[in-house]
């Protein structure tokens, strides 16, 4: 069930549980940690009373066995349990691209800055506008052009590249394709996007001037999981300001565009830190 194995030793882990609620699971978890000298640095847990699941996220640290630890939590958590003890360390991500600065400046910038706890492996590009961007920051680009090729034939490029690293998510900054399904499937719960939050109301190249002219009062960003269903993953991260109409559609995709990255960076910085359980089509955000 656990993904992770961890030698004795002094260690930091994070314990995600996924199982249907009971009663005393708090307390059985907690006797374990006790029983074993570990202490206990942060807890946060909620029960979904529709579906009767219990999610609950610690961070524990100490002298301990992770498959010891691991074989313990099992023995006390429901049979159809996911559990994940996670030692607490930088993941790995790689990015995709297309002409758009904003969502990747801002991520290169915190990456740099130390503010992530991610490595980043590479950026793809389906053009090379960003390339000197990235180069800046020491961090390989690769172009892989989507011209007189299929969606298909593209993607099996980009994949191939893709798949020359290690990574834990791919981060879609403002990359303007739409994926296949073939493409989505083959990184389950990997990819994270962010889009302004018109859609689908206001789709196509220029959603600002659509709202523009529509006379929106407010424009937003989400952050969420790809899945085959465009632009309709689990959420992560959302949020909003006001516009009025002293705004003419450029103002707001410049507002719209501080939005995105903000969002963009907030999302990663809560899935990178193992903070966001998928249940279904939504997700559960410590």
């Amino acid at each position: 069930m656990g993904n992770t194995k961890i030698k004795k030793t002094q260690n930091t882990v994070r314990i995600l549980i996924d199982c249907e609620d009971a009663k005393g699971l708090i307390y059985k978890v907690s006797k374990i940690f006790f029983e074993r000298d570990l202490n206990i640095d942060s807890n946060q847990e909620f029960v979904e009373k529709d579906c009767g699941r219990f999610f609950m996220r610690t961070v524990v640290s100490g002298d301990f066995s992770g498959d010891e630890l691991e074989q313990s939590l099992l023995a006390v958590i429901p049979a159809t349990a996911h559990l994940q003890v996670i030692i607490a360390k930088k993941r790995k991500i790689v990015l995709l691209v297309t002409k758009e600065s904003h969502a990747l400046g801002d991520i290169l910038i915190r990456h740099a800055a130390g503010e992530f706890d991610a490595d980043i492996q590479a950026v793809i590009g389906n053009h090379k506008n960003l390339q000197q961007l990235v180069e800046r920051f020491d961090i390989p680009f690769h172009h892989v052009s989507a011209q007189n090729l299929t969606r298909q034939k593209h993607e099996k490029k980009v994949m191939k590249v893709i798949n020359e690293y290690q990574f834990d998510y791919i981060v879609l900054a403002k990359y303007m394709r739409i994926l296949t399904a073939d493409f989505v499937d083959s990184y389950p719960q990997q990819i994270i996007n962010i889009h302004h939050s018109f859609l689908p109301a206001f789709i196509g190249a220029n959603p600002y001037k659509q709202a523009f002219d529509r006379g929106v009062k407010i424009i937003g960003a989400t952050a969420h999981f790809v899945t085959s269903d465009l632009d309709e993953g689990p959420i992560i991260a959302q949020n909003i300001i006001p516009v009025n109409h002293r705004f003419d559609w450029r103002d707001m995709q410049k507002a719209g565009r501080d939005v995105e990255k903000s969002v963009l960076s907030r999302a990663l910085a809560l899935v990178l830190n193992d903070r966001v359980f998928i249940h279904g089509n939504k997700t559960i955000v410590f």
